[in-house]
C-alpha cells in the first residue's frame, strides 16, 4: 500500500493542491456539488477570509507513492477560545475540518497530525470537523448523503463517521436542517396566528433596502449576535467578516426574501433566505467555461429554483421567551414563503441549521409541518 506521508502546505501551488483534492475524491458522488474554486482558494488564503484575521491555521496534505491521497486543515479561532466553555468552544479548544481520505488510515494519520499540531499549539481539546468556523460548514454530515446540500452546507461520504468514532471522538452537538413543501399553505393555527400580528399596528415586517445594503446588514449583525450568543458554538462575528459575507452573498440577496421585523419602530427579528445556487453549481462545475459563467450570471439575475434555504433566522433575547418571538417567526416566513413560490417558482424549503436542543426553533418547524432532512453531527475529544 505504501507509506502515508503528511505534510503541511506551505505555497500557494499546494493550497491549490489541497483545494483540488475535494473534486477529486467526490467525483463519483452524484449529491457532491463542487463549489467554485476560486470561492474556496480565497477561505483558506490569508489575507482573502477574514476569519485568518483571528484564527491559525495550518493545511496538511497527505502523500502515498507519490500522489496526494488525503487532506485536512487544522486551526484555532482566538475569538472561540475566548468564549464560556460550557457554550462548547472555550479555552483550549482547537478545532480540525475539511477532512478527505481515499482510505481509513489515511484517515487516521490526518486527524493524528491534526491533533499534534493543535497540542504544539497549548490546546487541550478538539472540537470537530469545522470547515473552518461554526459559521461556515460546521459537522459532519451523519444523515441525508441521499441528496445534494443547498447553498452554504456541507456534503461528505457516510465512510467517516466511523472512521471518526474510532478514532476516540465522541458526539457533542447535533445539527439538523428542515425541509418543507412550500406550495401549500400553512396550517390554520399559524395562519391565524400571522392574521393576528397583521393586525397589530405595533409590528411591522419590511425586506431590505438593498440601496442601503450596509446599514441593513449592520441590523441584522446587531440582531444576530444578540439573539445566538447564548447559543452552543457561538462565536462573534466580526465586522469584517460581515463585510465580506455580505459582498460574498450579495448576488443571493434579493429584498423580498431577507426580511427584518420591527416593533415599535426598533429591529427585533430578522430571516434570511437564500435561492439555492447549488442547483446552477452542479451543472458549471468548479472551473466553469465561458458558458457556465453566462449560466451562473443569468441565474443570479434572474434565478428559478426550486429549493429555497434560510441560513440565519434571530429574535433578540429578551423577546425569545415571549409569544411575540414566535409571531414575528411566523410573519416572515410566511410572507418569504408567498415571495419565494410566486415569484421564483420554488416549490422546496430548507430551515437550517437548527441546534437539536434549540426548542423554540425546532417547535417552530415543527408547527409549519417541516421534517428533517439532513443531520450533522459534531464531536469532541481531549487531547
Amino acid at each position: 500500500m505504501g507509506n502515508i506521508t503528511i505534510t503541511p502546505v506551505t505555497t500557494k501551488a499546494e493550497r491549490g493542491q489541497w483545494v483540488d483534492f475535494v473534486y477529486k475524491a467526490n467525483a463519483g458522488d452524484p449529491n457532491f456539488v463542487p463549489q467554485l474554486r476560486a470561492e474556496e482558494m480565497e477561505k483558506v488564503a490569508p489575507g482573502g477570509n477574514p476569519f485568518h484575521e483571528h484564527a491559525r491555521c495550518q493545511l496538511f496534505l497527505a502523500h502515498r507513492d507519490g500522489a496526494i491521497v488525503g487532506r485536512i486543515s487544522a486551526h484555532i479561532d482566538e475569538l472561540a477560545i475566548a468564549q464560556p466553555a460550557e457554550q462548547g468552544m472555550g479555552p483550549g479548544t482547537g478545532n480540525w475540518g475539511a477532512l478527505e481520505a481515499d482510505d481509513e488510515a489515511i484517515a487516521q494519520t490526518l486527524i493524528a497530525t491534526a491533533e499534534d499540531w493543535l497540542r504544539e499549539q497549548g490546546m487541550t481539546r478538539v472540537v470537530a470537523p469545522m470547515n473552518l468556523s461554526v459559521w461556515e460548514e460546521p459537522g459532519l454530515l451523519i444523515k441525508g448523503h441521499d441528496h445534494p446540500p443547498t447553498v452554504m452546507m456541507g456534503h461528505h461520504d457516510a465512510k467517516f463517521q466511523p472512521w471518526i468514532e474510532a478514532a476516540g471522538y465522541a458526539p457533542v452537538k447535533r445539527l439538523n436542517t428542515y425541509e418543507i413543501d412550500i406550495t401549500k399553505p400553512f396550517p390554520p393555527l399559524i395562519q391565524r396566528i400571522v392574521a393576528s400580528g397583521e393586525k397589530n399596528p405595533r409590528i411591522k415586517i419590511r425586506g431590505v433596502d438593498l440601496s442601503k445594503f450596509s446599514e441593513e446588514a449592520a441590523i441584522i449583525l446587531d440582531i444576530l449576535n444578540d439573539a445566538w450568543s447564548d447559543n452552543w458554538g457561538f462565536v462573534p462575528i466580526t465586522d469584517s467578516e460581515v463585510a465580506y459575507t455580505a459582498k460574498k452573498l450579495k448576488p443571493l440577496v434579493r429584498a423580498d426574501l431577507v426580511h427584518i421585523a420591527e416593533y415599535d419602530g426598533e429591529p427585533v427579528a430578522f430571516m434570511m433566505t437564500l435561492p439555492d445556487v447549488n442547483e446552477v453549481l452542479a451543472k458549471i462545475g468548479p472551473r466553469p467555461s465561458p458558458l457556465g459563467w453566462i449560466k451562473l450570471l443569468l441565474w443570479i439575475w434572474r434565478p428559478k429554483v426550486r429549493t429555497m434555504r434560510v441560513p440565519l433566522m434571530g429574535v433578540r433575547k429578551r423577546l425569545q421567551s415571549s409569544r411575540m418571538a414566535s409571531q414575528l417567526a411566523f410573519m416572515m416566513i410566511e410572507y418569504i414563503r408567498r415571495n419565494s413560490v410566486e415569484r421564483y417558482g420554488a416549490s422546496r424549503g430548507e430551515l437550517g441549521w437548527i441546534l437539536d436542543d434549540n426548542q423554540g426553533m425546532t417547535s417552530i418547524a415543527r408547527e409549519i409541518h417541516s421534517t428533517v432532512n439532513r443531520e450533522y453531527m459534531v464531536y469532541d475529544k481531549s487531547l
